[in-house]
């Protein structure tokens, strides 16, 4: 970099101020720290202490929220917030501001997954033209600990404009939030785990505790249950936890199946052509009435046993099935605990189906 001297214009040369290589910049900088005292980390008893302390000061918080719904009238605003989005015929707007804006993401996220159409709303992109997502049939659900920032404003205008219900999630009665809301939750006060008590620490934690709980609340009114949460859970982890037998298993011409007075040979034939490891014995009816796998036809071969026999006399009886509305995860749990891959499935005793623990595991069932 090249400066000029304003008085006798003669140029000189300046180490760059963010040229770190520069020897110049390394002798004259001072250090510059965001803290003022830093705790060595041979301070090992004490910064686990402060953990234990700030979970100890959340442990408060979450008692103080539970208390509250001891308190009828606490109770009473909580069941005509329920109700007032259960009979929503749009969808929940939920939004909020800085750590009640994080909140406010993952209290939609958890209510969209149980049954609760929601959206979040950023206050900073509202008065920019967001609003437009707020339908006269929809609700909207404020969160703010002060109840007083700014950016939450043109909704709150919004709101009383248009005639849009608006529900308010403070710690503040007399905040701006609380007198403008038709229903209004005053969360308990709190103190902050950060020793300054400014970091947003507890206040945020009994936030994300209460949207769980209204979640929860909706969730069982509405009878949502384990195929819903399947429904909008297809992938994953939790997806494969929730498939049923009937999703995984061989049926039809798929599955090997003899009469109980078929030949060895013929079994053998018939588990030879599934591919399953095994063929199920049936009856006249199509009732299951025995297993005969590759373990019994090696039991079976080793003795002086002929092929011409009849299956009906090696075969596994009774049988292990499993029905076809079971979850896969219950029929992978009976496999280990009886320590089989194959497991028929029955419905009425009549077969329908086959699952092999291949196929469960490949789905990623555990």
């Amino acid at each position: 970099m090249i400066m000029r001297c304003a008085s006798h214009g003669a140029r000189r040369h300046v180490q760059p101020y963010g040229k770190l290589g520069g020897k110049a910049w390394k002798k004259g900088r001072k250090s510059v720290s965001t803290v003022s005292k830093i705790v060595p980390f041979n301070s090992g008893s004490r910064i686990v202490e402060t953990a234990c302390r700030t979970l100890s000061v959340a442990s408060h918080g979450l008692n103080a929220l539970e208390a509250k719904f001891a308190d009828r009238d606490f109770a009473a605003i909580f069941l005509r917030m329920v109700g007032m989005i259960m009979n929503v015929r749009g969808r929940l707007i939920v939004t909020g501001m800085g750590k009640s804006g994080i909140v406010a993401r993952k209290m939609t996220a958890t209510l969209t997954s149980t049954g609760t159409p929601a959206l979040f709303m950023h206050p900073a992109d509202a008065g920019h033209g967001d609003l437009g997502m707020v339908t006269p049939d929809d609700i909207v659900l404020m969160l703010s600990h002060s109840g007083e920032s700014n950016e939450l404003g043109p909704i709150i205008q919004y709101c009383k404009r248009f005639g849009i219900p608006l529900l308010g999630l403070t710690a503040r009665a007399e905040s701006t939030v609380a007198s403008a809301s038709d229903v209004c939750i005053l969360l308990p006060a709190v103190r902050e785990a950060c020793p300054n008590e400014l970091a947003p620490t507890t206040s945020t934690t009994v936030q994300m505790a209460f949207g769980d709980a209204l979640a929860i609340a909706l969730m069982e009114m509405r009878g949502f249950s384990a195929d819903d949460f399947h429904k909008f859970h297809p992938n994953g982890r939790l997806g494969a936890q929730l498939l049923k037998v009937r999703d995984l298993m061989a049926a039809g011409d798929a599955v090997p199946r003899v009469c109980e007075d078929a030949s060895l040979l013929d079994a053998t034939i018939e588990m030879t052509r599934g591919r399953l490891g095994g063929t199920a014995v049936i009856n006249q009816g199509g009732e299951l009435i025995g297993a005969f796998t590759d373990g019994d036809l090696r039991r079976t071969v080793t003795g002086t046993q002929q092929l011409t026999e009849a299956v009906g006399r090696f075969m596994t009886v009774p049988p292990l099935s499993v029905g076809p509305d079971e979850l896969a995860s219950e029929a992978l749990r009976l496999m280990h605990m009886h320590n089989i891959t194959l497991l028929f499935v029955c419905e009425g005793g009549r077969l329908m189906g086959a699952v092999h623990m291949h196929d469960l595991l490949h789905a990623g069932v555990a």
